[in-house]
């Protein structure tokens, strides 16, 4: 009788397949470090031993909190290789934060970057371990790798590593378990893990590679040098880990990691290493632009190895668009859509296929995407309606919270909470948040139709449209404005502007302008913080008008 076996995958196998392969071929650059398949496949061994050694395997949570360096691919397929599931945590987070997401996700070590002075990262992530006491681990990479722990009882990632083996068998894990928990920003409550297993995983990176390819010529994609994609944002980010870091290495290319994004590093990125493709959100291509156009600069020679930008994160405008296929001439620029609960890509704007600016393209290999309206009925070409996915990137579900799973995934479909349209032609349009609606007097006003039309005045830089309380309609439209550099505008010229180009119920009678926008960590625009600092200010003119009788 012949023994069937349950199929296994493991995402490690990425990496593995490289290293015997083509061993020299570099896989990772990180400021003056440059890791081949090989190096980076015996240096997340050598992290696989002493886990093993510690008792970690399949079952366990290890979390993560690193910026895009060297350290993270290392640790996160070196997690991998045991069967444990890797936690990466927001480096952004305060301490109360971190105790919260190693509590909730059952980690049992933590790994940290030391930090810089202005981001203090260890003591950050140490004062949320000692208030976590079933996390019993504190593993601290040091920018130095000859430095001493900076706390009693806790190891360098140097010593972590020292004397272990180069070599290690990998654990042969099953399509369905957990390789990833991701946290969602928690725009309502508390953030939730999203649970992604290998296959999630590895089926997505795969797929969004595919749709792309067309971008590239023969020895981009199977040359010396190969595809380098550029790394900006953050590798704890579902974007960042699965449709660039996951993605470019399955495909055997270089991922070039920069910390943080600043426009002259991203430029000097490009030049020195000869970047094939960039992923950004569109505040990041907004500053990429003001920088090119304050400081002149040619960016025409990139376009020899340049061939792909992508977006995603939030709806690019379609003006936004257009400004960068006019900079970089000859470069194919796609938006695509997904979540973290997606792995994250749904779909994409095909590169082999017909691109419509204002669209995020259509669906993934695999994956179904439909609209459906408030009775669960798909709509007709050009209503809007609520986003729902079914597919091979569907995550497993919310780490221990059925019913938040069930509330989310119904029938087999996810329900993102997102509001798109379908053309005649099945590209999808994303309109806006569920949330982010405006109701005004009994009309529904979505943001984005606002924002797109106020981003293509040449005095703004960057522009945020939310609800704020009404007495007499509910709500109104308040556009939260951040002026390019020297320009001049006042509220009333904006509002005059807006009324002869926005519908009568739909141009912002209230303005404000600001030096910034609060973002998160990967550039997109926190419109939960806008509309909480709105609620300061009318609890705050409450308080004082109390005050005055």
């Amino acid at each position: 009788m012949i023994e069937h076996r349950a199929t296994t995958i493991n995402l490690a196998n990425i990496i593995e397949h490289h290293a015997r392969f083509k061993p020299n071929k570099t896989a990772i650059v990180a400021g003056g470090v440059r890791l081949t398949f090989n190096e980076l496949n015996k240096a997340a061994n050598r992290v696989a031993n002493n886990l093993k050694n510690l008792g970690f395997g399949c079952g366990d949570n290890v979390a993560l909190s690193c910026p895009n360096l060297e350290y993270f691919p290392i640790i996160l397929f070196g997690i991998l290789k045991t069967g444990a599931c890797a936690v990466p945590l927001n480096i952004l987070l305060m301490s109360r934060e971190v105790a919260y997401h190693l509590k909730d996700s059952e980690a049992k070590a933590v790994f940290v970057f030391e930090g810089t002075s202005n981001l203090p990262l260890a003591e950050i992530v140490k004062n949320g371990f000692d208030e976590t006491p079933s996390c019993e681990n504190l593993f601290v990479m040091t920018a130095n790798p000859s430095d001493k722990s900076p706390f009693d009882g806790a190891k360098t990632f140097s010593e972590f590593v020292e004397n272990q083996s180069n070599e290690f068998e990998t654990q042969p894990t099953a399509p369905d378990d957990s390789a990833v928990i991701l946290y969602t920003s928690g725009t309502t409550g508390q953030p939730k893990g999203a649970e992604l297993t290998h296959l999630n995983l590895f089926l997505n990176a795969i797929f969004t590679r595919e749709i792309t390819l067309a971008a590239f010529d023969k020895e981009q994609l199977f040359g010396a040098s190969g595809m380098n994609q550029l790394i900006t944002l953050p590798l704890f980010h579902s974007t960042g880990l699965t449709a660039q870091l996951l993605t470019n290495l399955w495909g055997g290319g270089c991922c070039v990691l920069l910390p943080r994004f600043e426009p002259e590093k991203v430029i000097n990125a490009m030049r020195r290493e000869k970047i094939s493709s960039w992923t950004g959100v569109p505040t990041m291509y907004w500053a990429l632009l003001k920088h090119i156009e304050e400081n002149n600069l040619d960016v025409s020679e990139m376009s020899e190895n340049l061939r792909l930008l992508s977006s995603g994160g939030a709806p690019m405008p379609v003006e936004l668009m257009l400004k960068i296929k006019e900079t970089f001439a000859g470069v194919a620029i796609s938006e695509g859509y997904g979540l973290s609960e997606t792995s994250p890509v749904a779909t994409y704007n095909h590169v082999e296929l017909a691109h419509k600016p204002g669209t995020v393209g259509q669906a993934l290999p695999a994956c179904e995407v439909r609209l459906i309206d408030e009775n669960g009925e798909q709509v007709s070409t050009g209503t809007r309606g609520e986003v729902v996915i079914r597919g091979h990137n569907i995550m497993k579900g919310y780490y221990k919270r059925p019913d938040a799973t069930r509330e989310a995934i119904r029938d087999g479909w996810f329900y993102t909470g997102d509001v798109g349209t379908f053309d005649n032609e099945g590209y999808l349009s994303i309109v806006d948040r569920t949330k982010d609606l405006i109701l005004r007097g009994g009309y529904n006003i979505y943001p984005r139709e606002v924002e797109e039309v106020l981003a293509t005045h040449p005095a703004i830089s960057l522009v945020a449209v939310i609800g704020v309380p009404c007495k007499k309609y509910g709500e109104e439209i308040k556009a939260c404005v951040v002026l390019k550099a020297d320009a001049k505008l006042t509220a009333d010229e904006l509002r005059e502007w807006s009324r002869e180009r926005i519908a009568a119920n739909k141009y912002p009678r209230v303005i404000e302008f600001y030096e910034s926008l609060p973002l998160n960590a990967t550039g997109k625009i926190l419109k939960r913080e806008l509309r909480e600092m709105e609620i300061g200010k009318t609890k705050n003119a409450n308080q004082n008008a109390r005050e005055l009788f």
